[in-house]
This record gives C-alpha cells, sequence and structure tokens, in this order.
C-alpha cells in the first residue's frame, strides 16, 4: 500500500535543483552535450514504443511519432484524432461516446463556458473564421464498410457515416501536413475518460493502439517522453545498479522504494522480463531495468523519485533532442528550457470560447487573441515585450517537434523564407516561441501564466522540463 505521508511543496522540488544541477550542465551551457536526463538514457535511447496489434479497418494503420508514440493513421498517413467531453467551468464541451459535434457552419459568438465570460459575445474575424470540419475533417466511411473490434461508424447530422474508436468520433487535423505529424493535439495532461482541468481548452487528443504493457501499467505522453506509470498514473523507476539477473536496492533502499511486483503466472514477452528478487518474490523488468515506485511521490505525475542520485524515470520513447543552442536553467519551481543567453522560452496557448473550441494559437489561425495578450492588440508592443526566439543562420533542426519557421512579426503569420519581413524563428510543434521582456537574468520566469486563467485558456506558458513543476501548470 502506498505511504500516506506527504512531502512539504518544498520537498517536491528539492531536488532538481540540487541534483540536476549536479548531473546537468546548466547555467549558459548550450545542450549540445546535454540530455534533459541523461543517467536514463538508457532506458529509451532510440527506442520507438511498442504498442499491441488490434483489429482494425484495413484503410487504416499506425504511425509511429516523435511526441504521441503510436497513434491510428489514415491511408495518407494523417493522424487521427478524437474530441473527448471535457468539464469547462460552465458546462461541458466535446464529444460524448457515440455522438458528433463538429459540422460544416461557421460559429459566431461564445458559448459561455469560461465563466464570468457570458455567452453570445461576437467572435472575432468573422469574415475568415473556419468551421470545426474546416480545421477537423471527419474520417468518413464508404457504404460498405463495415464495423471492426472497436472500431464502430457513427451517423452524422448530415448522413454522412463516420469512423469512431471506442465510441469517439475520429477526425484529421488540417495542421498535420505529413505522415506522423501531431500538430492537431496532444495527450499530455488529458485521463483517458477525457477529464482534466477545466481552465484549458477541450482540445482534441490523437488516437492510437494499447500500449504493449502488463497489467498495472500506463504510459502517459509528458514533456520529455512517453513515461512509463502505474495505472494509477504513479511514476515508475529504475535504479543504475540494477541488471535484469540482480539487484542492488535492498534492506534500506527498500524503506522508500517498492518493487513493483509480477504475479506468479507473469511471463516475459517483448522487451518485459521477470526478475525473482527473493524466492517467491517476483519483480517486473522493463528492458533490462527493474522497476520500482516511490513511496513519498506526493501525487500522481509527480517525479521526484528521480531526483535521488542513481535513479531514473522510465520511458518507452524520449523526445527529440532540443535545439543545440538552447540552455537549461535553474529557478526556484524547477528546471526550465531557456534560449542562448539563459531567457525563459514560453510557448503561447489559445482555444477560443466556442462550442467547437477552436484553437487560437497557431499562425495560421486568428491572431487577434494573441495579439491582445502580448501587446494589448499591437504588434510592436508584442515584438517589444514578446520577442521571437530567433534562429542562427547556421542552425537546423532535424525534428517535427522543433522546428525553424519563417514569421511576419507584423501579422504574426507564417511567410516564405524570401519575403523581406520574414524572421527565421524556432517553433514548438509548429508555434513559434518566445521570451519575455520582463526576464532579466537566466532563471527569471516572471512571464509564465501570462494571460486568461495562468496562461491556460488564453496565454504564455515557460516551457518547464518536467511536467510536475508548478503542479502542471503547463
Amino acid at each position: 500500500m502506498r505511504s500516506l505521508s506527504r512531502a512539504p511543496r518544498l520537498a517536491m522540488y528539492r531536488y532538481s535543483i540540487k541534483v540536476l544541477a549536479a548531473s546537468l550542465v546548466i547555467a549558459a551551457a548550450p545542450l549540445c552535450s546535454v540530455a534533459v536526463a541523461s543517467d536514463d538514457s538508457h532506458q529509451a535511447g532510440d527506442h520507438r514504443e511498442a504498442y499491441r496489434e488490434i483489429p482494425m479497418p484495413s484503410r487504416f494503420h499506425v504511425e509511429h511519432t516523435e511526441l504521441e508514440g503510436p497513434v491510428f493513421a489514415n491511408e495518407q498517413g494523417m493522424t487521427l484524432y478524437t474530441w473527448p467531453q471535457l468539464k469547462l467551468r460552465n458546462g461541458y464541451s466535446g464529444e460524448a461516446a457515440g455522438k458528433t459535434a463538429c459540422y460544416g457552419k461557421v460559429v459566431t459568438v461564445t458559448a459561455g463556458l469560461m465563466s464570468p465570460y457570458p455567452p453570445g459575445i461576437q467572435l472575432p474575424e468573422l469574415e475568415t473564421r473556419p468551421s470545426c470540419t474546416d480545421l477537423w475533417p471527419p474520417v468518413l466511411a464508404d457504404n460498405n464498410a463495415d464495423p471492426v473490434g472497436d472500431w464502430s461508424i457513427l451517423l452524422r447530422k448530415d448522413g454522412a457515416r463516420q469512423w469512431a474508436y471506442k465510441e469517439q468520433a475520429l477526425y484529421t487535423s488540417v495542421r498535420d501536413k505529413q505522415a506522423g505529424d501531431t500538430y492537431g493535439g496532444s495527450r499530455r495532461k488529458r485521463r483517458a475518460d477525457g477529464s482534466g482541468e477545466g481552465d484549458a481548452p477541450a482540445g482534441r487528443v490523437p488516437a492510437g493502439p494499447p500500449a504493449r504493457l502488463p497489467p498495472g501499467f500506463a504510459v502517459k505522453t509528458t514533456s520529455l517522453g512517453r513515461m512509463l506509470t502505474t495505472h494509477q498514473n504513479y511514476a515508475v523507476y529504475a535504479y543504475k545498479d540494477d541488471s535484469a539477473e540482480s539487484v542492488a536496492c535492498i534492506d534500506e533502499c527498500l524503506r522508500e522504494r517498492m518493487p513493483v511486483l509480477a504475479p506468479a503466472l507473469a511471463r516475459a514477452f517483448g522487451e518485459w522480463t521477470v526478475l525473482e528478487r527473493a524466492p517467491g518474490v517476483r519483480q517486473w523488468v522493463f528492458r533490462g531495468s527493474p522497476l520500482y515506485t516511490y513511496t513519498q511521490d506526493p501525487e500522481p505525475w509527480s517525479l521526484v523519485g528521480s531526483d535521488e542520485s542513481g535513479w531514473s524515470n522510465v520511458f518507452t520513447q524520449r523526445v527529440p533532442s532540443l535545439p543545440s543552442s538552447f540552455t537549461l536553467q535553474q529557478t526556484l519551481a524547477g528546471m526550465v528550457l531557456a534560449d542562448a543567453k539563459g531567457k525563459t522560452i514560453y510557448t503561447y496557448q489559445c482555444g477560443d470560447d466556442s462550442v467547437d473550441q477552436l484553437s487560437c494559437d497557431h499562425p495560421d489561425d486568428t491572431q487577434v487573441y494573441r495579439l491582445a495578450i502580448c501587446g494589448g492588440g499591437d504588434a510592436k508592443q508584442c515584438a517589444e515585450h514578446w520577442p521571437y526566439v530567433k534562429a542562427n543562420a547556421e542552425e537546423s533542426s532535424a525534428s517535427r517537434a522543433w522546428s525553424i519557421v519563417n514569421i511576419n512579426p507584423e501579422t504574426g503569420r507564417f511567410v516564405a523564407a524570401s519575403d523581406p519581413k520574414a524572421l527565421r524563428v524556432w517553433a514548438y510543434r509548429d508555434r513559434p516561441v518566445y521570451t519575455y521582456s520582463g526576464d532579466k537574468a537566466p532563471g527569471d520566469v516572471h512571464g509564465a501564466g501570462t494571460g486568461e486563467w495562468r496562461g491556460k485558456r488564453n496565454g504564455l506558458l515557460a516551457h518547464w522540463v518536467r511536467d510536475d513543476y508548478m503542479k502542471g501548470i503547463q
């Protein structure tokens, strides 16, 4: 049984600054010689997450992605998404199981889901506002298609037949341009039932096959990668001195570390084996590392058990390497991503208050919301207070997660590299990233949570390198 003791809040981070600082070259050191969690590289490396083969319609397949692991895709390799229902401040948005709510009619007013904002306020730029299906084309089924396993067919109000997975209607995203893109949405901080905190938009979520795991385990999308947890969302850990054949965590070590036990009938499969650490005591082993939980983890999603030297979180796959010019900086709340000068890097998140919950954080979306937050509607003020993170001429990106894009800072839109106003800037998930003029020294995060509802609905968030910092405010 999990210990009932709860470390104080400072102990939650105690910690990253002490232990990560010892294992990472942070101050102003470039990341070319640093891994965000270098001691657990043996757990993921270049591995791809294994998944369970399940029955599916012949027109679909599984694509491996950088940030979301295995996802379902159509014939062109485009990721399939669901829109799980989410409880917001003043009602629900998204789609209930077996229902479709995304159609081609352009919504013109707010829904009033984000109390205290009332419904009925006219939405901006109606002349160019897209409909839900403009951004999220439904995945339609042929007239002769039949359900397969967890794949069913829903009848839309317009008479069309739409594919669904586990009763959730499926869509593609116009933001995805090539096979393996997941720019339309993320599984981060979303539970399997679609619930979550009501301050953030009811976003779309990539659909995918179940991970190939023993019972009692789960995998979560985090800022570091696809992290292995218990089914209760508590992290599991590996110890560097253990091996697939023997364990070094014994006696006093076991006061705070609990081996993840395998039942008597458990058998090895795939990347999983079983170690008998004592007569009759069988422990799960993943990729050669016996697994443990940490009794002092204060809550689900906590990663503090990896702050002790020799211990690491376990990932089925890691995120791509960060741009080499970026740095990691210490803050009072954890480790944050920064540019070459040590200035904290921020991402922009936005979802409008319509029944469609359309995104407004991409350069192809309306820029009204971003300009209001970063400069009171003035693009020049935005450029002064929240400048883009420029990419040097010699820099390039080898991943989809971190790319270099050309932006016109006066409009916030993508432009060709040949455009005289083009800025060559870094983007995360195809969205530009920023620094904040109010940050004066490395480690400052004065801009974190700027915007509506601490930046979750419409605002700027510091790019923490761990999801448990600030209790997952990102």
